[in-house]
């Protein structure tokens, strides 16, 4: 392995050995989020109210030595709620910038589909160019802004559908299910004592491994591990499969391409392997991809799910060696 990697992948070693001391369980939910990050992309996290959503970005944050936000988007919340806007400074007798939430690194925006169409392109501004637009000035966000977006999978009343072109923002959709039998046992002994996973968080006992100044070196560190080109091609294959299958209406576009690579990488490193495997893009083709499809509504009838289409793409897709 080379050094580079092997540095790199120490580094992640140990934030994942931090991130568990809150987090329980959901081992491939924390090494997704960590590939989101790695890569300088934006996820989107489905889950039930209750499995540790905000808790995991949070824990992400300090980890990460990076600055976290939180924004809980309601029907009525508008684009100036989240970006800010200038207010008049009677003392000054002039117009001063109050910075919106927006302005962190880590943003989880809890529910983001309960948000209108206005709200949704201020945060589209934000996660394509990482700049915020207020009346006529446009201002940068950090260099490693990242959003962390939940939506429930359940309800969906007072809900507005993303459009598909924030969707696509989007790198991977990671779902959040209840934990297993022992993980939920374990969870439910420590909320009875002092080693609860908010109390934990709170104390300090999580440490930072790096600070947010670090993580762009970190993922020019990526750049040593290898990508061959049947691979490029294999990757290449998959997302156009998705344009010609019968069963879906609209398939993904280059960016998922992308995407797939750049996230197969980051797991290479992840895994401790200075090069990338066709099992890496198999693993990463439904987190980057389910979200980006949309059904035939006449399949959708007859009980087919985005997933099981992957799954006979992927089957279907001949695997190089």
């Amino acid at each position: 392995m080379e050094p580079h990697v092997e540095t790199l992948h120490s580094v992640l070693a140990k934030a994942r050995a931090e991130i568990a001391k809150v987090i329980i369980g959901q081992h491939d939910v924390i090494d997704l989020a960590l590939v989101c990050v790695l890569t300088n992309q934006h996820a989107l996290v489905e889950g039930v109210p209750g499995v540790a959503k905000t808790l995991l970005v949070r824990t992400l944050g300090r980890v990460l030595g990076c600055d976290f936000g939180r924004i809980q988007f309601t029907p009525d919340l508008m684009p100036s709620d989240i970006t800010g806007t200038h207010v008049l400074n009677l003392q000054r007798n002039e117009f001063t910038l109050v910075r919106g939430p927006i302005f962190t690194t880590f943003l989880l925006a809890d529910e983001i589909n309960r948000a209108p169409a206005k709200t949704q392109s201020a945060l589209l501004q934000a996660m394509q160019e990482r700049t915020v637009s207020i009346d006529r000035d446009t201002l940068p966000l950090p260099a490693n802004f990242t959003v962390f977006a939940t939506q429930n999978p359940v309800e969906s009343e007072g809900t507005y559908p993303l459009a598909e072109a924030q969707k696509d923002r989007f790198m991977l959709k990671i779902r959040m299910n209840a934990p297993e039998r022992p993980d939920e046992l374990l969870l439910a002994r420590r909320s009875l004592g002092e080693d609860a996973p908010e109390t934990v968080l709170g104390r300090g006992v999580v440490q930072p491994v790096l600070s947010s100044d670090d993580l762009a070196s970190l993922r020019r560190q990526l750049l040593h591990v290898t990508v061959r080109d049947e691979l490029v091609a294999y990757a290449v294959d998959i997302v156009r499969a998705t344009r010609a299958a019968e069963s879906i209406l609209v398939g993904a576009g280059p960016r998922a391409t992308q995407g797939l690579l750049l996230a197969a990488r980051a797991a290479a490193a992840l895994a401790g392997r200075d090069f990338a495997t066709p099992d890496d893009i198999k693993s990463l083709a439904t987190p980057v991809l389910e979200h980006r499809l949309i059904l035939r509504p006449e399949f959708e009838l007859e009980g087919a799910s985005v997933g099981e289409v992957v799954e006979r793409i992927l089957q279907d897709v001949a695997v190089p060696r």
